[in-house]
């Protein structure tokens, strides 16, 4: 399976970058001992490497934001994944419990910064384009009661069938990662200003993390 972006999405964007990964024959549960110590660990760390002050001046994230009022998603609304992950820790707040490999790689956005989305690859259908939205275009996210329809000023991922994410900050509730879920597709989610060096960093992490806790075989594509 592969990633394109849409010409038009190019010329608005020319050094957007994503890196595609897969991890095969992940066993995901509802949790694990040694996720569970990673999450403290990696807690200790953002507690001490961040304050809620500091974050809004942090090179990453003003990337992010700065993507953000582009495509017209007001940042102070709706949070970069990984910012609004690490303001949470930092406020005293506890991280989400998903399952054992959703939250391994919302670990693995702490540590690294960067905003990474997991797909059930067995619920895809094809390749992935990433392009913009078509006005009144419909898309369910995880924890969604009801669509919402697109205005087409975002960014969406989409396979064959339908829309599997909108970039870079909610993943469709139809291709989620469940306790069922054997094989996944990760997306290292790059902006204009985050190097590829950045993005090939944290998707080491990211392997690390759900390999560590949910086993499995991770490749790059």
């Amino acid at each position: 399976m592969s990633l394109s972006i849409e010409p038009s999405l190019r010329r608005h964007f020319s050094d957007l970058k994503v890196l595609v990964g897969q991890i095969e024959n992940v066993t995901v549960r509802a949790s694990t001992p040694e996720l569970e110590a990673l999450k403290e660990d990696i807690t200790e760390q953002t507690k001490n490497n961040y304050n809620l002050e500091s974050i809004k001046d942090n090179p990453i994230f003003k990337a992010y934001r700065d993507f953000f009022w582009k495509i017209k998603v007001d940042p102070t609304k709706i949070r970069p994944a990984s910012e609004a992950l690490i303001r949470r820790v930092v406020g005293g707040k506890p991280l989400p419990r998903i399952n054992s490999l959703a939250d391994a790689y919302n670990l693995a956005s702490i540590k690294t910064e960067i905003a990474l989305a997991a797909f059930d690859a067995d619920k895809l259908r094809g390749n992935l384009l990433m392009r913009f939205a078509f006005e009144g275009e419909e898309f369910l996210g995880v924890g969604m009661e009801k669509p919402m329809k697109l205005a087409g000023s975002q960014v969406v991922v989409s396979d064959d069938k339908q829309i599997v994410a909108i970039y870079p900050y909610r993943d469709a509730d139809a291709s989620k990662v469940t306790e069922e879920t054997k094989n996944v597709l990760i997306l290292v989610c790059g902006v204009p200003g985050i190097s590829e060096d950045k993005l090939r960093s944290a998707m080491k992490v990211a392997f690390d993390f759900i390999t560590m806790s949910c086993g499995g075989n991770a490749r790059s594509i």
